[in-house]
């Protein structure tokens, strides 16, 4: 928050990945982003959805705007 009390919003984009290039708005600069893809299922019963699970973790060495978040591989 800002002195005002207001949140402060900043850019960031993620490098890597299936999310390549993708741009989003931040508050508080979070160690990882988390991105998830539906997958298509052939059946399942009512209410159940699985999704692929992408981690990116923030780089520490770029202080300003965009902040970048790159692909972790090995993460889940």
């Amino acid at each position: 928050m800002d002195a005002s009390g207001a949140m402060q919003w900043e850019a960031a984009v993620l490098d890597g990945g299936p999310a390549d290039g993708l741009r989003m708005r931040v508050t508080d600069r979070p160690k990882a982003i988390q991105v998830t893809y539906p997958c298509r299922l052939d059946s399942a019963p009512d209410g159940v959805r699985a999704e692929a699970l992408y981690i990116y973790r923030r780089d520490i060495h770029v202080k300003g705007e965009p902040l970048r978040y790159g692909f972790d591989g090995a993460s889940p």
